[in-house]
């Protein structure tokens, strides 16, 4: 199928990286299959991680589809360009239509985008993983790609005002090579041989991240393992757990349940 809508945004999200003066680095998108299906499992440290990871597979020249939820897709312009581009809506009370939507993608020989960790972490380490990254790749037959994204957090995440007048930030996306689970592994090894080599190439690229807090107030966006300011990953379990009490919800996302 032809594509109408993902071209004219990749190059109006090409504009606006260049008006923020963003340093792009695409690392390993060797690793990204040229053709046919795989699942691309990405950290999530940023609202704007699916447009970073979708622009470092353009090196690839392929388009992601990605799952996100549902109720983006009734926003009134991010909607239709969501279903224009074909990505993939995830509802919390259906998740088998999601995955059904996903593995009709994957057989059809598209990229699926997914975020194991489900919402974005607040404390820029990896969370707990769901499972369901693995079982796609298992069930339709395709390779996962460990991917890593970095850096988007300074820009706009989850706690913190969004900074878009500070240009020249450094985005790293990053490729990993790929893992190719069998119909007969088990899931829950699948997923942490996944969390594993994700945990590996996150920590290659922080060190590598050329861009270091400018002083004591901007290492907010550093985890505190690296002596930054983020909450530890205990913390930020917890204020998850307290935002979803008070939203009446489980603590959990729905991008790839």
């Amino acid at each position: 199928m032809r594509e109408i809508v993902y071209p004219p945004v990749l190059l109006a999200a090409r504009g606006l990286f260049a008006a923020l003066g963003l340093r792009f680095s695409v690392e390993g998108a060797h690793h990204v299959p040229r053709s046919g299906g795989a699942v691309l499992a990405s950290n999530h440290v940023s609202y704007l991680d699916f447009t970073f990871v979708g622009y470092g597979a353009r090196d690839a020249g392929r388009v992601v589809r990605f799952m996100a939820k549902e109720s983006v897709f009734r926003h009134p312009v991010a909607g239709p360009l969501m279903r224009g581009m074909r990505h993939i809506p995830v509802d919390r009370a259906a998740g088998s239509a999601a995955f059904r939507g996903a593995m009709s993608a994957l057989k059809a020989g598209e990229l699926v985008g997914v975020f194991p960790e489900a919402t974005i972490s607040r404390s820029f380490e990896l969370k707990e993983f769901k499972a369901g990254a693995g079982r796609m790749a298992q069930a339709a037959g395709v390779p996962i790609v460990p991917t890593v994204v970095w850096g988007g957090q300074r820009i706009y995440t989850k706690g913190r005002p969004r900074d878009f007048t500070h240009r020249g930030k450094a985005i790293t996306v990053a490729f990993g090579e790929p893992l190719a689970p069998a119909r007969r592994d088990n899931a829950d090894e699948v997923t942490a041989e996944l969390r594993r080599r994700m945990t590996a190439l996150l920590e290659q690229v922080r060190t590598a991240y050329p861009d270091r807090p400018r002083r004591d107030d901007d290492r907010w966006w550093l985890p505190a393992s690296m002596g930054g300011s983020a909450p530890t990953l205990e913390e930020a379990t917890a204020l998850d757990a307290a935002e979803a009490a008070a939203a009446g919800g489980p603590a959990t996302g729905a991008d790839a349940g």
